[in-house]
């Protein structure tokens, strides 16, 4: 079965090409693509050649953020899953081109066991916050915040969410520092701070932290959040950093730990979904942008690795796809 799929096909080179999917093994399930996601992460340093390994060898299928509609099953699946919606963390079910990870394609093969459904969602595009919904989750559980002071350090798609999964989970103060307004305004902190327009130590005069989560993978960022955090304080590390270069003597001086947080914990994603259709979770925040993937394909990830606005660009691979937040928006 052919698919078309986007393709990075070298360093800086991204195309809309046609591939090969697998055939559907009897513990597979085939999903027809409407909404995937761009990693501003993970796939811009992808994009510029940063991460020279399996399976980032070009050219290659990009994309762990996908939802579509499952439209085959195995023989050994249960076939009531047909015609439900499903979040897709990647799959490798192509012949001659490399998956990294794999989830932007416009039919995807991939294993059951491998998908979350969303059938309990009132929109299903919602989905799409799912895995950074859940590394978020994993960050903030491994920061164990009920009853401590918390600083967020960025507020991008996974400080926003960090932030609010933070407030969430019983922390007693929720801070951030971000020097992008609109990013700013959109975080529900309990205290947002705008380094370029405010002096961070003024702002945040009185307060000890418990706990400095970043999601900055900037180095001296995270050295003045230290200047911050308590005596025996946590850091948390909350991206893919290539190297940790911080001022030491602060750790030592406050015997601080140090915390690397990989992705999400088994069980993270399920977590993240219930609490989206609680209305618990308001996911639909960091939806920023949009962008077809019939027009131009390298448009829509310049911008999204490159806007400051953009937090998160939306991939419509169906026409009909476009829907409003309806159903990703906490009620509080």
């Amino acid at each position: 079965m052919k698919a078309k799929a986007i393709l990075f096909s070298g360093v800086r080179q991204i195309e809309l090409a046609e591939v090969t999917l697998k055939a559907l093994s009897s513990t597979d399930v085939l999903v027809e693509t409407h909404w995937s996601s761009i990693s501003t992460g993970t796939e811009k340093m992808a994009y510029n050649g940063l991460i020279p390994s399996p399976p980032f060898i070009f050219p290659f299928i990009p994309g762990y953020e996908t939802v579509g509609k499952i439209i085959k099953a195995g023989k050994h699946v249960n076939q009531s899953l047909i015609g439900k919606f499903a979040y897709v963390a990647g799959s490798f079910g192509y012949i001659g081109v490399n998956a990294a990870f794999g989830g932007a394609s416009e039919f995807i093969v991939c294993p059951v066991e491998s998908i979350t459904v969303l059938d309990n969602i009132d929109n299903p595009r919602c989905g799409i916050a799912l895995p950074l919904g859940a590394t978020a989750l994993h960050i903030v559980d491994l920061a164990k915040v009920e009853n401590k002071k918390v600083l967020v350090l960025g507020q991008g798609a996974v400080g926003i969410l960090a932030a609010e999964l933070a407030k969430l989970m019983g922390a007693k103060l929720v801070a951030v520092t971000e020097p992008n307004q609109n990013r700013l305004n959109l975080s529900s902190a309990d205290l947002k701070v705008n380094p370029d327009t405010e002096d961070v130590s003024a702002a945040l005069a009185g307060h000890e932290f418990d706990v400095l989560i970043d999601s900055t993978g900037i180095m001296s960022a995270i050295d003045t959040g230290l200047r911050f955090l308590k005596f025996q304080g946590v850091v948390i590390f909350g991206g893919y950093y290539q190297r940790v270069n911080i001022d030491y003597s602060q750790a030592f001086q406050k015997e601080l730990s140090f915390i690397a947080a990989k992705q999400w914990a088994k069980g993270d994603l399920e977590r993240v979904r219930e609490l989206i259709a609680e209305r618990k979770l308001n996911a639909g925040r960091i939806f920023t942008h949009q962008h077809t993937v019939e027009d131009d394909i390298t448009e829509a990830y310049i911008q999204a690795f490159s806007d400051p606005d953009c937090l998160k660009m939306i991939l419509l691979w169906k026409t009909n796809a476009e829907q409003d937040d309806n159903g990703c928006s906490s009620t509080a």
